[in-house]
């Protein structure tokens, strides 16, 4: 394998949700209710066959307004610190790759209708999965660094946007 080789990668669609303004989306979208859409692009409509059934789905997607790529940065809570990239969900990271998992709403077309959006509006999308969860979930997991006290805070932060109180 060829190192610090280049993958070109192509949105399959774009994100379409209520939110512009980064200081002002949630973190993590397990802590979000907000509703927003997946408009896949022509061409990749086909590969939603058979998606419905999932009760959730796995966005892997391009963080489009991230400021730049860096290999250290302060956690978004709690950021007294700053601590290795890839022990954060920071969004300026290496290729700026984000996950999100999603309630799967609805599929009409190459629309899909999903729950818990934490993405900017018209942030492409590279890839969708199914979420499974005898794969995609491990209870004896740990958290390393994050808190309980983190996750409330996020929380928090996150509902405290969708309630327009930033």
């Amino acid at each position: 394998m060829k190192e610090n080789g280049d993958y070109p990668c192509k949105a399959i669609g774009i994100a379409r949700t209520p939110f512009s303004d980064p200081a002002k989306t949630p973190i993590q979208s397990v802590f979000s209710t907000a509703r927003g859409t997946v408009e896949v692009y022509p061409g990749f409509e086909d590969g939603l066959i058979a998606l419905a059934g999932f009760s959730h789905i796995i966005l892997i997607y391009r963080f489009h307004r991230a400021a730049g790529e860096e290999v250290s940065e302060r956690p978004l809570i709690d950021g007294a610190e700053p601590h290795g990239i890839f022990a954060t969900r920071h969004f300026n990271r290496p290729n700026r790759l984000g996950i999100s998992v999603a309630r799967l709403i609805g599929i009409d077309g190459g629309r899909i209708v999903v729950e818990g959006i934490d993405l900017l509006d018209e942030t492409p999308i590279l890839d969708i999965k199914p979420y499974i969860p005898a794969f995609d979930s491990i209870p004896d997991a740990t958290s390393g660094w994050v808190t309980p006290g983190h996750v409330e805070a996020i929380g928090r932060q996150s509902a405290a946007f969708q309630a327009g109180r930033p």
